[in-house]
This record gives structure tokens, sequence and C-alpha cells, in this order.
């Protein structure tokens, strides 16, 4: 049987050197100092077929001796075995062990060798070889397979040089710890071989089930689920491992690679370019700084675009919490070693689940891993930047409190599209249909979308908000505060800090040609109007985009008019009417366009709040408009998250005035000022600029603003949209 074995093995060698060229370190391996008199073994890390095969050759082809033998420092386990079962001491190590502390003369050479597949992912410039490169997660038969045949031709072999028993363990007089300092050692060895190759290991998947579940919150949440539930313990610990396996991101440095390289191909293949804007704000972090990450949601494409930007600026891409809707066959793994790590929609009779999500944020937090996470919670389907769901905010500042030595900085970030893969579902959804549920046929079915054009991207960095500075304006004694306490405040610190994110988000949008032939568009009667007029205004938006931003972050399409016009048709989100001069909106094209307008709101709010007052009322007294604005904003900011304060209101007022007075959108009298004459092209135009606000925020509101005893208290919003033309936030 022996012989059989050694014949097959020869047969699989000669197959496999058929295909691979490995690379042997260090070049001559008489460097190693092997003692000829001494028994030598020879240490593999992963217990692997073709490993072992590689190893015998290229110590034959050495001419080193062929020793006593070998063995595997790991075995093979699955994830959901506790730790201390990988890492059970082989049986050769105990002997040798064994025999070392009984016989003060016997000495034994232990040589590791590392074998490594490919290059480090970084350097890979295929997206196959990036995928099946070396990884710090156990491999699979399969995985292992695909490895030797696509890196088969770049593989290394490293010989270390021995590691005498007899120096190493000294006079030790216990075999058991002997075999654990022996086995630490080599460890640490391939561990740093490792990290030399490929990086360092930033899987949590791999690393944290033990001390998730090691944590106090974490067992004693396990006691109350077996009291609570009426199971045993070990039921109870089996359901924490089963939580601790199913949120973890498993990140792997070749399947970041294999996506950037995937990625960069779809970018160039869907999008005309993609736009980063104040991305330098992260250089200003300070070093050792946790990083959070939190851009507003439009797409399943968000936190792809993101992750990528941020590798490419030659930054650790986040962890992204992503929804459990997204673990899907195949994807699901995949985005887990792209960093994802997956969070249930709601926490609700779970609390043994709860405990473990909150140990695993807090884990990634205090050791300094960067996090993204959606502020919003969900897709907005209309448009607007939703109300922020405050569940993962509250756990990181909770984590914060809990450990607050390394500094924790939240960075908002504004992403914008000109063209939604999902732009048709969601039409449809906001008409009434239910929410598509995410699945491997509906993905597979997108990929459709890859031969239509979708423009440009663009995502914005807003001004990040230090945790620590945040909570010293706040709560200035919150460090000497201890927890009971500080839950009592932590619910409005944390809806202060929201609010104040999506306050930056907002500051940090783009104006694109679709939004802004959104804004034009929809004010024009049944979405279309004449060419002439479309330029017109055009103009009128980037003369006030030009000398009244909104914010010093804030950025426009500031190109020529038949650059914007050309741009948008050629997206298909307009077109020409042949023979008329008119521009119109395709049929069926109202929402989704009132989509970008509903982006970008925020940005105009100003002008066409303005432009509604002396619509409604042609002569209007400086001061009337202004006392009007300063109620309106009170609903206007809770609505579109605008950052314009009431004592903002009168210098805000006056820089429009100066804008809309230069385009004889108003003219002013004596502190009065006056809407143009009826029926004149300028009154038509500030009536497309008042149509904005005007549908947004209803005719009646706006009459209620401009009484003289009107109070903000008594503003409301009625119902005066219509979901053919302008989809609710």
């Amino acid at each position: 049987m022996a012989s059989f074995r050694s014949y097959l093995d020869r047969i699989a060698t000669r197959l496999l050197y058929a295909w691979i060229r490995p690379r042997v370190f260090p070049g001559g391996l008489g460097e190693l100092g092997l003692d000829a008199g001494r028994p030598v073994y020879y240490v593999l890390q992963e217990p692997r077929y073709s490993n072992l095969l590689v190893l015998r050759e290229e110590v034959r082809r050495a001419g080193l001796p062929a020793g006593d033998g070998h063995f595997f420092l790991n075995r093979i386990t699955t994830l959901a075995e506790p730790a201390r079962a990988r890492h059970r001491h082989p049986l050769v190590l105990e002997r040798i062990v064994r025999a070392s502390v009984e016989d003060p003369g016997h000495d034994v050479q232990l040589v590791p060798v590392t074998i490594l597949w490919g290059r480090a992912p970084r350097s890979q410039q295929s997206l196959l070889k990036a995928l099946f490169s070396e990884t710090w997660g156990p491999t699979g038969h399969f995985r292992q397979a695909m490895a030797v045949l696509v890196h088969g031709r770049d593989a290394v072999v490293r010989f270390a040089r021995p590691i005498s028993t007899r120096e190493l363990l000294g006079t030790e007089p216990e075999a058991v710890r002997a075999a654990r300092k022996l086995a630490r050692v080599l460890r640490v060895h391939f561990r740093r071989q490792r990290e030399l190759a490929i990086g360092p290991d930033l899987s949590h998947r791999n690393t944290q089930v033990e001390r998730l579940l090691a944590a106090p919150a974490v067992r004693q949440a396990i006691a109350d689920e077996a009291a609570t539930r009426g199971i045993t313990l070990g039921e109870a610990q089996a359901r924490a491992r089963g939580f601790a396996l199913e949120i973890p991101s498993d990140y792997s440095y070749g399947v970041a690679r294999a996506f950037e390289l995937f990625l960069e191909w779809l970018w160039n293949r869907l999008y005309d370019g993609i736009e980063v804007r104040q991305i330098e704000v992260l250089d200003s972090i300070a070093p050792g700084s946790g990083i959070i990450y939190l851009p507003c949601h439009r797409s399943h494409i968000d936190y792809l675009l993101l992750s990528f930007i941020i590798y490419r600026h030659g930054l650790t891409p986040p962890h992204v919490a992503a929804g459990i809707n997204l673990n899907l066959p195949l994807v699901g793994p995949l985005l887990r070693r792209g960093g994802a790590f997956f969070i249930r929609r709601s926490f609700k009779g779970e609390p043994l689940y709860a405990a473990v999500f909150n140990e695993y944020l807090h884990l990634m937090i205090s050791r300094g891993f960067p996090v993204e996470y959606f502020i919003e919670g969900t897709r907005s389907r209309s448009g607007r930047m939703l109300p922020p769901r405050t569940g993962i905010l509250a756990m990181t500042l909770r984590s914060f409190l809990r450990d607050h030595g390394r500094p924790l900085v939240l960075v908002p970030v504004y992403i914008g599209y000109e063209k939604l893969l999902e732009g048709r579902s969601f039409v449809d959804e906001l008409a009434g249909q239910a929410k598509r549920k995410e699945s491997l046929r509906g993905l597979l079915a997108t990929a459709r979308s890859l031969r239509r054009e979708f423009g440009k991207v663009h995502v914005g960095f807003g001004r990040p908000l230090s945790l620590a500075d945040y909570l010293d304006r706040e709560r200035p004694a919150w460090r000497s505060e201890p927890p009971p306490v500080a839950e009592t405040w932590l619910r409005a610190a944390t809806d202060g800090a929201a609010w104040e994110l999506a306050l930056r988000i907002n500051e940090a949008a783009v104006i694109t040609p679709v939004n802004l032939l959104a804004l034009i568009m929809l004010a024009a009667p049944d979405g279309a109007d004449d060419e002439a007029t479309v330029r017109r205004m055009i103009e009128h938006y980037r003369a006030l985009l030009r000398a009244a931003p909104y914010g010093s972050l804030t950025a426009f399409c500031d190109v020529a008019a038949d650059q914007i016009i050309g741009h948008v048709i050629r997206l298909g989100e307009i077109e020409r009417v042949v023979g008329s001069g008119a521009l119109r909106v395709p049929a069926g094209g109202l929402p989704l366009l009132a989509y970008f307008r509903n982006n970008v709101l925020h940005l105009v709010a100003l002008p066409s709040l303005l432009a509604c007052l002396l619509v409604m009322e042609p002569r209007l007294a400086s001061a009337r408009a202004v006392a009007a604005i300063r109620r309106l904003l009170v609903l206007a900011r809770e609505e579109l998250f605008m950052n314009c304060t009431p004592e903002e209101v009168p210098g805000g007022v006056e820089t429009v005035l100066n804008v809309l007075v230069d385009r004889r959108l108003v003219q002013r009298q004596d502190g009065v000022l006056l809407a143009p004459p009826p029926g004149s092209r300028e009154h038509a135009d500030l009536t497309m600029l008042a149509e904005t606000m005007r549908v947004a925020l209803g005719a009646s509101l706006l009459k209620v603003a401009l009484a003289p005893d009107a109070g903000a208290e008594g503003l409301s919003v009625p119902s005066t949209t219509s979901p053919s033309t302008s989809p609710p936030g």
C-alpha cells in the first residue's frame, strides 16, 4: 500500500510540475546551515496535498536531507468550530517536544517552509489572479486547485533557517507548555511571512469570532438567552456563534484587488467619468484616528463606488454595513470578502443578536478599522435626503463613550448620479408596487443595463465631524460621566449628530446637467418648453449658483447651455420635438426626472421661495419677504436639511436679490420688491423659478407665511404633490 501511494505521489508531482514553475528562496539552500547529524522535520502551515508535493520535490532538487518527516502546523477545520480546535497541536509536534523534554541530549531541527501561490494581490493585473491569490482565511480544495492553476507559474517557496528544539525549549520541564511555546513560535513565523507577502490580516470573521463570544456583554446575553428561551447554555452559545459568523466581514486583499480591477472596467463601461471632490479632507485626518464614512444612499452602486475611490486614494477600504438581504448565493461571500458585514433590518426580539452586533461594531471601531454605513438606512426613492435612522450611529457613540482612547472622525459623503440603475424600480415602487426583493436572478437581469449610458457620477466629501469635539460642545463633562448617566443624554446627542451630518452631506451636493434640466423641465407645463426658454433658465440658475452659492463645497455644471442640453438628450432624459424648436420630457419620464430635481431642492430653495412670494404678491416689501422666508425655513430646513439659519436669511435674501435684479427678474423701489409685468418674458422666467418650491411646499402654505400675524409654529405641509411629477419624500 505504501509503495502504491508513493507511486501515485510521483505521478501527481510530474503532472504538477508540468505546469508550475516555483521560485525558491534562499537561492542557495546550503545557506540554511542544516546539520546532517541531527533529525530534520519540515513544517508546513496548512494541510494541502499540492504544498506537500512541492516541498518534497524542492527538497529533492536542492539535495537537502529528506529528513525524518514533515508535519502540518494547522489542521482543516470549519469556521463554526472554536479556534482552539484549529490550533490543536499536531501529534508529531507533541512527540518531538516530549522527546526533547525527556532527553536533554535530544535535539531536532525544524525547518518552516512557506509556500505562496502568486504575488501580493495589489500587484496583480488580472481579475482572476487577484481573486485566487493568497488569503488569510482557510483555503478549501476548490480554491487551492484554482490557485495552483492560476498562479502555478508564479509560486514562491521559502525555506527558513532551522529552529533547534533544544535551544528554543531550554530546560522547560513540562511537555505541554513546551509544545505550546514551540507552536506559538512557528505560528508567529508563518504569520510574518504572510504579512510580508500580502499585508496584515484585516479579516474579522477569521480572527474575532472567539473574541466576540468571550466579551462580557455577550456572555451575559448568552446566559439571559438560555434563561428566557428555556434552552441549555450550550444551545444559547451555538446561537451566539451563528450570529458571530453571520455578521462579520471576511476581508481579503485578493478579492479587494479583484473588485478594483472589475470595478475599473465597470465604471468605464457605465459612466463618462467619476468626479471626486474634497477627498483631500481625508489626508487632513490625524494618523491613528478611526474613520466612519457616512454617505447618502441613492443606489446599490454607492458602497462599491465609495470603497473603490478610497482604495484608489491609497487608504484602507472601509468595512461596509450591508443589509442581510444582500447576502445572496455567490454574491454574499464576495461582498463579505470585499469588506461587507451584514446586518438585519431589525433587532426586535433578538437581544442576543443585538449584543453580538454591538460588540462586533465596538471591536472594529476600537481597533481603528474604517467603517461605512448609510445614515438614511435605506435608499432614497424620492431623491431627497431621508430623515436619518440613528440606530447604528447611537451604537457608534456608545462604543466611543466606552473606549475613547482613539480619536473617531465621522466623514459625510454626497453621491450624485445622472442616471440610476434602479431608476425604473424606484418609479414602480412610488406608484404603489411592492419593493422588489433582491435576488441573484434580478442581479443578472440588471447586467443587461451595462449597454446603456449613465453619464457621470459625482462624489463629494463633506466637512469631517470629530466625535470628541462634538461631544465637548454638546456635553462638556461626557468623559467623566458613568454609562448610566450618559444614557440620559445620549439620544439627544445622537439626534443632534445625525442632523449635523445630514446638513454636511447636503453641503457637498453637486448640481449636474440632469439636476439642472430637471429643475427647469418640471417647472414647465406638461414637461415641455421651447429651447430658448430652457437656455435662459439655465443662465438664470448658473448666475444664482455662481453669485449666491449654497455653500463653499457646493458645485454645479458651469458649462455652456449647448453642452448641458446635449448631454441630457444623449442620456435620454429629455428630447427635442422635431420641427418645433421645443424640448420635452419623454413619455413616462416625469417621475424619474423629479427624483433628480429632488436631489438638489435644498440648493435652490432660497431663490425659489423668494420667487414664489413675488409671483403671489407682485408688490412686496423687502422686510415682509424676509419675515416670510424666515417662517418658511422652519419647515424647509426640516424637510430639506438646509444649513441656512433664520439669522442668515437677511444676508442670503440680499445676495439672491442682487442676482435677480441684475437678471431683470425683480425690480427694487424704496424697499419694495416688484415682480415683472404679467405676460412679459421675465415674468414667465420668474414663475418657472418659483414653481420648484411652490410644488414642494404648496400655495396655501405660502399664503400663511405672507400673513401679517403668521407664526412659525402654525406652518404645516398640505398634500399637493402628484405621483406623476413629484415623488413624495
